[in-house]
């Protein structure tokens, strides 16, 4: 179960500064214990709505990451409900005690979208779509990207893929400024 969950509009001018003091808060003691920073971006570039993960993995792997981190689920080999539990005994089998932030799309309530989350504990990924997969990740990063209903597959297929974009850039540009601060040593980031 996710603990502090802190909610933030995509659409507010520093939300990618206030994601990044909250992903520096929540990754700083785990790196400073040496353990591998793995950043897994879940989700499928089939459904608009899904292509997060994919979008946001792509956006990382071609940024210059001031800290060594490794990134699975990109659009070139996405993380999604086929794969997810191979990945993950990958990344089990390839890095000694992983600290994994997940990142992955959601549906929620009206008010909620548009927002993005981060906070302690793991994803579901698919349970919006009644899938039975892993619980992923020790820190997660969802975007509310559309709202919950009973037909929620044809949501994510229309679902505004703008919005999916400004969320990906938004966690990219978080998830730098925290890993970029990292080596500051313990704080907030300014600027």
């Amino acid at each position: 179960m996710n603990k502090n969950i802190h909610y933030i509009d995509v659409m507010s001018e520093d939300a990618a500064k206030h994601l990044g003091n909250i992903f520096l808060s929540k990754i700083q003691n785990e790196i400073y214990a040496h353990r591998r920073l793995i950043i897994l971006c879940i989700g499928t570039d089939r459904a608009t709505g899904d292509c997060l993960g994919p979008i946001t993995g792509h956006m990382l792997k071609t940024s210059a990451l001031k800290h060594d981190v490794s990134v699975y689920g990109t659009l070139e080999k996405p993380v999604h409900a086929k794969n997810i539990q191979q990945t993950m005994d990958y990344i089990q089998a390839a890095h000694e005690d992983p600290f994994i932030a997940a990142v992955d799309a959601c549906l929620g309530k009206s008010e909620s979208v548009g927002y993005i989350t981060i906070g302690e504990g793991p994803v579901n990924p698919g349970a919006g779509l009644s899938k039975s997969l892993p619980t992923v990740g020790d820190i997660s990063i969802t975007g509310i990207v559309n709202v919950a209903t009973g037909m929620d597959f044809a949501v994510l297929q229309n679902t505004r893929l703008n919005l999916v974009m400004k969320m990906a850039e938004v966690i990219t540009d978080g998830i730098y400024m925290g890993l970029e601060n990292l080596e500051k040593g313990p704080g907030r980031i300014v600027g």
